[in-house]
C-alpha cells in the first residue's frame, strides 16, 4: 500500500514539475513584445521614474508582500476591495535626468491573468502632473510575465536571492488595438488630448527582500495624433 501511495505522490510531483516547466519555457511567450510606438512617426514625450519602493515619495500595498510600504507609517491598502492593489507617488524625470513633474500610479492584479498563456496581468492607471505644461491620465493593462520569468524566478534560484543583469521590455499590453495604453489629457497643453502611450521597464538589479533595486520605468506618450482611438478597442476588461 505504501509503495502505491509513494508512486502516486511521485507521479503528482512529476506532473506539477512538468506543467511548470512547460509554462516557463512556453515557446509562444518566449519573445517580449515590441513597443507599438517605436514604429510610428508621431512626436513623443518620454518620462522616467525609479521603480524602487524606497525611492518613491510614497508607496503602499496590503502590507503582506515582501516589498513593504514606504515610508514605514504609510496607510496600508488592507481593505477587501483593494487588497490586491498597490499605489505609489514618484518623481518624473526627462531624458536628461531633470525633474519635470510628479506621477501617481494605482495598480491592481487582474483576474484575467492566465500564466499558461504567458499572461501575468495588472490593470493600472497613471495621473501625471508636469508643472508649466499640464496633466494627463493613462490607463493600461500590463503584462508582467516576462519580468517574472526573466528576473523574479532566477532570483529565487539564486543563492543570493537576487538577480543582476540588463533587461528591458515593454510592459503595456493594452487596451489599445496595438497593445498600447490609453492617454487622456487633463489640463494645460494636454487638454482634450486622446492618444496612445506605453510603459516599459529597464532592470539591472532585483532582490527578493527589497523587490526592484535598480529598475527604471519609462512612460512614452505619443502626441500630435489626429484621430481618436476606437472606444471599443480601448475598453479595459478584467
Amino acid at each position: 500500500m505504501t509503495r502505491y501511495l509513494l508512486a502516486l505522490i511521485a507521479g503528482f510531483v512529476a506532473g506539477v514539475m512538468l506543467f511548470a516547466t512547460l509554462v516557463y519555457f512556453n515557446p509562444i511567450t518566449a519573445t517580449a513584445p515590441l513597443s507599438p510606438l517605436l514604429v510610428g512617426s508621431n512626436e513623443i514625450i518620454s518620462l522616467t521614474y525609479s521603480v524602487a519602493a524606497d525611492e518613491a515619495i510614497v508607496y503602499s500595498n496590503n502590507g503582506e508582500r515582501r516589498v513593504k510600504p514606504n515610508p514605514d507609517r504609510v496607510q496600508e491598502l488592507w481593505e477587501a476591495p483593494i487588497r490586491r492593489s498597490s499605489a505609489r507617488a514618484v518623481v518624473m524625470r526627462d531624458a536628461a535626468g531633470n525633474t519635470t513633474g510628479i506621477g501617481f500610479k494605482f495598480a491592481s492584479d487582474s483576474e484575467s491573468t492566465r500564466l499558461v498563456n504567458g499572461e501575468a496581468l495588472s490593470n493600472s492607471a497613471w495621473h501625471v502632473y508636469l508643472p508649466g505644461r499640464g496633466t494627463f491620465f493613462m490607463e493600461q493593462v500590463e503584462n508582467y510575465w516576462h519580468y517574472i520569468r526573466d528576473i523574479v524566478v532566477p532570483a529565487y534560484w539564486s543563492s543570493a536571492d537576487s538577480w543582476k543583469g540588463n533587461w528591458n521590455s515593454t510592459m503595456t499590453a493594452g487596451p489599445g488595438p496595438l497593445g498600447s495604453g490609453r492617454v487622456s489629457g487633463g489640463a494645460g497643453e494636454f487638454k482634450g488630448l486622446v492618444t496612445a502611450g506605453i510603459e516599459s521597464l529597464n532592470a539591472k538589479a532585483f532582490s527578493l527582500s527589497r523587490g526592484a533595486v535598480a529598475v527604471t520605468g519609462q512612460l512614452t506618450i505619443e502626441v500630435g495624433t489626429e484621430s481618436e482611438p476606437d472606444a471599443a478597442d480601448l475598453e479595459i476588461t478584467d
